[in-house]
């Protein structure tokens, strides 16, 4: 600190959290507010961090950093609004304290899975290398979520790709009720900064000036294009894990020894000793009023209320119209080279496109879909990712926020399980519960037929479609291959986009040159009869199609090519035709997405129907490796005709 000015300055950011939670503690005692994450006693971290950051620079803070937000000048009246679950708070309802981002204010929130926002923050700083900006990114985490894989993936790639991220672990004693020394074999976390080559620091958390002066290391060396930080900040929760649950269990020694250590107390005997006494007295309850004064109108605002149209409205941001379907010139393709021909149009159309993945730079990717990409495009925007299925995920969602198009490729469909967190919980809920849209898409090659066995054949695209907010995208041909792999990477949500490793190489059709786009949602009817309709995407559409031939049965066949969403009045109005149902997939039967599809017709067309709908899938097994067990025994393909000829006999 250099003048009084300065002291003030930094003594009033110090007291408006602490001041926050002391009105909060009151709240809980009086039974007027249910829920407070403190942050007391380790308001240095939150205050110290943001103070040294440019305004530009983006934050990711947990449950317990009031001061982030504070410091960083978000409005006190919204604030407490959603910080009390009122109207006019930032989330209109959906989330609570800390659990949104305000992009105005360069402020990305958490989710409840601890360490999920570090992968997050590697991907915001991605965006700021790309653009040129001289930003870092600084996310928060506490010691406890230190031991799950996002730490170790974010710091894995922010230090492989020397990304400007500071990592500032919180390491305040507890993770809930368990101590530190039962869940760390290490308490010095800077130790784990040299693992990744990374530099690291062990800092005094609860001195103010000690914080600041190590996040301005982070901070230089970050934008000097060094890498990434560790910083490893002691300190103490003062309060329980949330502030009905007490702290009967820290042994009461423990908490005196560290309230002689209070980061205000600090720094009132130390940089703001000059300042007197009646002035720190007059400043305390100046801030104390505001706060009360704050606290008291949020909690008179309405509490929040809605309709379903508003929020089913909200759960995916407005996507772009269908384009019009201009007359092109087609080519006679694969499978496979209609995904690479849209991706390289896509590639070439918008710079802003990134292109992340296990092996697909250099290598192609395993499919060898990205050949020739590195060389047309560069490493800026081909890039190979470590085997970190859940911090790739979360960088692309970093990358997205920061204003990019992230097409990431899960090498494997099987291995998207490693994502899954972040993908239903982080990804797909994010445009609802504070309104940013996230322009992601996720390539899987998927399915079996290959003899690959259990971990590299699995169909388990229902799993996605039972998540709100992500939408799912299955093709069955190279032109609906690349037709709908255009229209997701120009959605502004988050896109599963499933290519089925069997029809790569298998089939081929003409498909159109120019790169247009085909609506997502939007089934096509790829033959037509009257005896009975079948439903059905990826393979599982030819499967439908030789069992036609075969039984000579004249059938509506449905490709939905979109299961999220899924066209429900196409479907309708040929089940209105036929009167007949049969729904197939490779997936197994039960719990296949399937079941939804029949479930639904059956309720909204059931007087239409004159049999009751069929589903077939695979039998309810992993896929087994040998090709004649997935074939004759695990697979619905030689199913398909006998459970048509039953349907129409019925």
């Amino acid at each position: 600190m250099t003048n009084e000015r300065d002291i003030e300055a930094l003594y009033r950011a110090l007291l408006t959290p602490r001041l926050i939670e002391e009105k909060m503690l009151r709240l809980i005692r009086q039974g007027r507010i249910s829920k407070w994450f403190s942050g007391y006693g380790q308001e240095a971290i939150s205050v110290g961090v943001t103070c040294e950051l440019g305004e530009n620079d983006w934050v990711l803070p947990m449950h317990r950093n009031v001061g982030v937000w504070t410091t960083r000048g978000v409005p006190m009246r919204p604030l407490f609004c959603q910080l009390m679950g009122r109207e006019g708070g930032f989330t209109k309802g959906r989330d609570r304290t800390f659990h949104f981002g305000l992009l105005s204010h360069h402020l990305v929130g958490m989710i409840s899975h601890l360490a999920a926002m570090l992968p997050v923050a590697n991907g915001l700083a991605l965006a700021s290398l790309l653009d040129g900006q001289p930003r870092v990114a600084a996310a928060f985490v506490g010691e406890g979520a230190t031991r799950e894989g996002d730490f170790h993936e974010a710091l894995s790639l922010a230090a492989v790709w020397k990304l400007p991220v500071i990592f500032v672990v919180e390491n305040n004693g507890y993770g809930l009720s368990t101590p530190t020394l039962e869940a760390l074999p290490e308490r010095d976390l800077s130790k784990s900064g040299p693992a990744y080559a990374m530099t690291s620091e062990r800092v005094d958390g609860n001195d103010v000036e000690a914080v600041r002066a190590a996040v301005r290391r982070a901070r230089e060396r970050g934008l000097r294009g060094d890498g990434p930080t560790l910083l490893d900040l002691e300190t103490f929760r003062m309060r329980g894990h949330e502030e009905a649950s007490g702290t009967k269990y820290v042994p009461q020694e423990l908490m005196d020894a560290w309230a002689e250590k209070d980061p205000i107390v600090r720094f009132e005997e130390g940089p703001a000793s000059g300042i007197p006494s009646a002035v720190r007295e007059r400043i305390r309850e100046e801030i104390s009023g505001q706060v009360d004064d704050v606290a008291e109108w949020a909690l008179t605002q309405p509490h929040v209320t809605s309709t379903p149209d508003a929020e089913r409205l909200d759960v995916f941001a407005p996507a772009p119209g269908p384009p019009a379907r201009i007359p092109s010139a087609t080519s006679e393709k694969r499978f496979i080279d209609a995904i690479t021909d849209g991706l390289r149009a896509a590639m070439e159309e918008d710079e802003r496109t990134v292109l992340m993945g296990q092996d697909i730079a250099e290598y192609g990717g395993v499919f060898k879909v990205s050949t020739g990409f590195l060389e047309a495009f560069g490493p800026e925007r081909v890039r190979n990712t470590p085997i970190i299925e859940s911090g790739a995920v979360g960088a692309a969602m970093g990358l997205a926020l920061g204003g990019y198009r992230a097409v990431l490729e899960i090498q494997y469909f099987d291995f998207i399980t490693c994502g899954f967190n972040q993908i239903v919980n982080n990804l797909a809920t994010t445009h609802y519960r504070w309104g940013a849209p996230l322009n992601v898409t996720l390539r899987a090659p998927i399915g079996g037929g290959i003899g690959a066995g259990p971990f590299h054949s699995q169909s388990m695209e229902a799993w996605f479609c039972h998540v709100p907010g992500l939408k799912v995208v299955f093709p069955s041909d190279p032109e609906s291959a690349k037709g709908l792999l255009l229209a997701a990477l120009d959605d502004p949500n988050p896109v599963l986009f499933l290519e089925h490793k069997k029809l790569y190489r298998s089939i081929r059709g003409a498909v159109p040159d120019a790169p247009l786009r085909m609506p997502l949602g939007r089934a096509r009817l790829v033959r037509s009869g009257n005896r009975a309709t079948i439903v059905t995407w990826g393979v599982a559409r030819w499967w439908a199609e030789a069992a036609a031939d075969q039984t000579g049965i004249d059938v509506d066949v449905v490709d939905l090519g979109t299961l999220v969403p899924w066209d429900r009045e196409a479907v309708m109005a040929s089940v209105r035709r036929t009167h007949r149902l049969l729904v197939v997939h490779e997936a197994s039967r039960t719990g296949g997405f399937g079941a939804e599809i029949a479930a639904e017709i059956t309720e909204l067309a059931f007087e239409h129907l004159d049999a009751p709908p069929t589903r077939v899938g695979a039998e309810d097994m992993p896929v087994p490796f040998s090709s004649a067990l997935e074939s004759d025994i695990y697979s619905a393909e030689s199913r398909v005709a006998g459970a048509l000829e039953r349907l129409v006999a019925w």
